[in-house]
């Protein structure tokens, strides 16, 4: 067991430092005009990205559980946290602290939604999980299309335009007040106020936060619950409280993302988290390895830039994209390749973890 924790330690440091050099690097090369106009505007995409696919791993490779809606709790924090943003420009006047409360306030909505939407999806298994929680996904998607919130010297005015007939002057805002919020036509006229800094920074968090939760013995209990659900019960693990706090948390990860992602654009409407979003975030989280942080960090980034870099193909970039994928796949099946993953990185098998 030492050994193996030693192992998973090892892991994790290189994770971080990974992370970091990364980091530097690419602040080195944009201070001296190396990227690409492109490349660096995907910068705080990436960082979203990546710690939207960590977020998920926490339900998928390690709570075992499929989740067809996270791109849900992600919208979530994107307008919750572009409404707190933008309702505090008036009174906060430093970006960096505006965008701070943001992200707290996204990873909070976020969480109170996965708390809702956790309590009777975490009651069903398999395919059936997977269907209510695509369709929760959808739910808050067409809830945020409905959503209308403006700004004015008396405070926040919100409405929910259910009968289509709602616009931003039913609100009745002041001289002062400003629309934030316009139903399907999403977010407009945002303070672009996301840094990369603040999406490195982001990650870290989020590796320490999911790192740690897996090394402890809540994350022991998970991994337990993913095992065996009836060999855990029958030990005496609350299996509804474990597996909550891991949904709920990955759920306010997610929603920080989101915050920092809405917080990035100028315009954003809620159509860009519907169910193509999730299941790209899924496709880094298989793609990187079920478990596997450090994967779902390589696959968010490397998939996301390439068809950037395929951008010279045209037409048939998206073609090699596809290619890719199945190489990718079929490499990551190989019994070969993963024997020799296996012998260069350490990997939290099913035994391990009942061991560890």
């Amino acid at each position: 067991m030492l050994k193996n924790m030693k192992k998973d330690t090892k892991v994790n440091f290189a994770t971080y430092a990974g992370v970091i050099i990364a980091f530097v690097v690419l602040l080195s090369l944009r201070s001296m005009g190396l990227l690409s106009r492109s490349l660096s505007g995907m910068l705080v995409p990436i960082c979203c990205y990546v710690v939207m696919a960590i977020s998920l791993n926490l339900t998928v490779g390690v709570l075992g559980e499929l989740s067809l809606g996270h791109a849900g709790f992600m919208s979530v924090g994107a307008f919750g946290g572009v409404i707190v943003a933008m309702g505090l420009s008036t009174s906060i006047g430093s970006d960096p602290l505006r965008l701070i409360i943001a992200m707290i306030a996204g990873a909070i909505f976020a969480a109170i939604a996965g708390f809702i939407v956790g309590i009777p999806v975490l009651r069903l298994r398999g395919d059936y999980l997977a269907i209510v929680t695509l369709a929760f996904g959808e739910i808050i998607k067409e809830l945020m299309n409905c959503l209308i919130v403006g700004y004015d010297s008396r405070g926040l005015h919100i409405a929910l335009n259910i009968s289509g007939k709602v616009t931003i002057d039913t609100l009745g805002l002041d001289e002062t007040g400003f629309a934030i919020i316009k139903g399907a036509q999403g977010a407009t006229g945002t303070d672009k106020i996301a840094t990369f800094t603040a999406g490195f920074i982001l990650i870290m968090i989020a590796l320490v936060i999911v790192l740690n939760l897996v090394n402890s013995r809540s994350g022991r209990a998970i991994l337990a619950i993913r095992d065996n659900r009836i060999a855990a019960e029958s030990v005496g693990i609350n299996v509804t409280k474990y597996k909550m706090m891991a949904f709920v948390t990955s759920a306010a990860m997610a929603g920080a993302a989101g915050a920092l992602y809405g917080l990035n654009y100028s315009n954003m409407a809620a159509s860009k988290f519907d169910f193509n979003t999730s299941i790209l975030v899924l496709v880094f989280v298989v793609l990187g390895g079920l478990g596997r942080i450090w994967g779902s960090v390589v696959a968010a980034v490397v998939l996301y830039v390439l068809p950037e870099a395929l951008r010279e193909f045209a037409d048939y970039r998206m073609l090699v994209y596809a290619v890719v994928l199945i190489l990718v796949m079929l490499a990551t099946n190989s019994p070969a390749i993963r024997g020799l993953l296996a012998k260069v990185i350490p990997h939290r098998g099913k035994g391990e973890e009942k061991n560890g």
